[in-house]
């Protein structure tokens, strides 16, 4: 498989660049950016396994660090530094990848950054967002004010979420996919944490539970009307 090549982004002249990480398999027919959960950054293993599940069924990635991460720090930035990274990256995404369907994105903390840009102005030419397990709230604190944004984002979210997200009660993630109506599909993966880590009981590897993810993101990707971004 090919492998990943490096690259930087420049967010902006205050912010400053970031790294990212292009994976574009042969043939590719889509482009996902892909942003990183707020514990571990681009090359944390799940991203790079996500990444190459994801080039198998020819959807290129662009990995990609937000600027705390980059600077080494555990402390993510503030929201509008956040989502003007979200935004750099998406546009970089775009440019390396014209006429591919274009997404956008990332594990937990990464996607919600996505889906508040895309909220606050919508992100162009992008086509649909993915959520590797949506941060709906902290551990042990069930609430759903952070999907209120959810309302104002336009165009289709796919939602994967582990049946065990202690970030994501299931009847209440249930109930948001629910009220956003056709725009939303949720994929449950039974036994998953947040992390997407099952139980030994239920006799699926980590690997399998990879390949699935990326089976369902490239058929809802593949389901998406051409030119959807909006406008």
């Amino acid at each position: 498989m090919t492998e990943p090549t490096s690259h930087e982004i420049q967010v902006s002249d205050r912010i400053g660049r970031v790294s990212a990480l292009l994976l574009a398999p042969a043939g590719a027919w889509a482009m996902l950016a892909l942003a990183h959960g707020a514990g571990a950054g681009m090359r944390h293993p799940f991203m790079d396994d996500v990444a190459r599940a994801l080039a198998g069924r020819g959807i290129a990635t662009l990995r990609y660090q937000f600027p705390y991460m980059e600077q080494g720090g555990r402390r993510p930035d503030p929201p509008a530094v956040l989502e003007a990274t979200v935004r750099a990256a998406v546009e970089r995404a775009r440019e390396s990848a014209p006429g591919l369907l274009l997404l956008a994105g990332g594990k937990s903390l990464g996607g919600r950054m996505t889906s508040n840009a895309m909220a606050r102005r919508p992100l162009e030419g992008v086509a649909g967002l993915v959520f590797l397990g949506f941060p709906l709230h902290p551990a042990k604190q069930p609430a759903v004010t952070r999907a209120e944004h959810l309302e104002r984002g336009a165009g289709p979210m796919l939602f994967l979420q582990g049946t065990r997200d202690d970030l994501a009660d299931l009847s209440l993630i249930t109930a948001v996919c629910r009220r956003l109506g056709p725009r939303a599909t949720l994929h449950l993966v039974e036994g998953a944490n947040h992390s997407f880590a099952t139980l030994k009981r239920s006799g699926r590897t980590g690997s399998e539970v990879l390949e699935d993810l990326a089976a369902v993101v490239a058929a809802w990707s593949r389901g998406l009307p051409a030119g959807s971004s909006p406008s």
